[in-house]
């Protein structure tokens, strides 16, 4: 997964450096339409496995895990591989997506799973118990159990849910964070998306996503309609608590505060804040900082050198930031 990368100068340090965003030669349109087809890959894919060959075991945590990678894999590089509303989310409260892609984004991943859900449905159709189809929706359909009925209950569904959305929303957000950590994201993603799947689908058929939940509605019976609350309140709480811990875990740039732990001085802390691009005038305090960085003190050259490894990590991570949006500032998205 890569993308060309160019240069733009910004007025902070490391916290204001350069994103890294995936897609930069997309405009907004071709983003949306990603995001729909991948949004309608993980459905048909997936419900189609629960719909018409329900083996059980793995099979479906699988289906959705193998078509999470497959849909990163294919559409990663122009939109970032969302096809979920709480991975949006969570990624503008992270500070990796515009919010102005958000919307656009949960519409076309609705858009996407929709689409996938009418194809079911003309499919089962076809079937001589084609009658029975919204018997078969509501079988995939994401619920739980209320009054008599015996299963979960709300309170017990809406905290797993809660909990495994913040942790796949976590999961993307860790594996994103840095651009060595990209060719793995699409697989760290699926894997945990159907470990998760394989532990929600005896609790709740598994959500984790409004827009596979709201899909999963269209043609079930009217009672899985009642229950499609939770399923957006759920998985958008835990996609802002992961996003705010994720954010606030980012407020601090790390290399200043090795550089203080280490024993760095003040210049050497205001050389891991330089901004990117922007020329180091001679004389400058910066400047002294880069000089006293690349000249060893007696006693200190091995925290300097750590000091220093900590701001490569530091501006490779901020480098990530809005990586998987792919928008770019303007240029692109006008007329799109």
């Amino acid at each position: 997964m890569s993308a060309d990368q160019t240069a733009r100068p910004e007025a902070a340090g490391p916290a204001a450096a350069r994103p890294l965003r995936l897609g930069e030669g997309y405009g907004l349109s071709a983003r949306i339409a990603a995001e729909a087809a991948g949004a309608f890959l993980l459905f048909f894919g997936a419900m189609g496995i629960g719909m018409f060959n329900p083996q059980g075991g793995f099979a479906v945590p699988f289906g959705f895990g193998f078509a999470v990678v497959a849909g990163m894999l294919a559409f990663g590089h122009i939109s970032g591989g969302h096809f979920n509303p709480a991975i949006t989310l969570g990624s503008a409260l992270a500070g990796r997506t515009r919010w102005k892609s958000v919307l656009p984004y949960v519409i076309a991943q609705l858009a996407g799973t929709s689409l996938a859900a009418v194809v079911l449905w003309v499919v089962m159709l076809s079937h001589p118990v084609g009658s029975q189809a919204a018997q078969v929706f509501s079988s995939v359909a994401n619920k739980y159990a209320s009054g008599d009925e015996l299963g979960f209950g709300m309170a017990g569904v809406f905290l797993a849910e809660t909990i495994a959305t913040a942790v796949l929303v976590a999961v993307y957000l860790g594996t994103t964070s840095s651009k060595e950590r990209l060719r793995g994201a699409p697989y760290a993603v699926g894997l945990a998306f159907a470990v998760l799947t394989a532990v929600l689908i005896p609790i709740s058929n598994a959500g984790m996503n409004p827009a596979r939940s709201t899909a999963g509605v269209y043609f079930a019976e009217p009672a899985a309609l009642g229950d499609l609350w939770l399923f957006w309140v759920a998985p958008l709480l835990g996609a802002v608590i992961a996003g705010l811990l994720y954010r606030s875990a980012e407020t601090v740039p790390p290399a200043t505060v090795e550089a203080g732990a280490a024993g760095g001085t003040p210049e050497q802390a205001v050389q891991m804040q330089a901004p990117a691009g922007r020329p180091v005038q001679a004389g400058s305090q910066v400047d002294t900082g880069t000089r006293e960085a690349g000249r060893p003190a007696a006693g200190s050259s091995a925290p300097a050198a750590e000091a220093q490894s900590a701001a490569k990590d530091d501006r490779g991570a901020e480098e990530a930031r809005d990586f998987f949006d792919g928008g770019t500032d303007g240029k692109r998205d006008q007329g799109k």
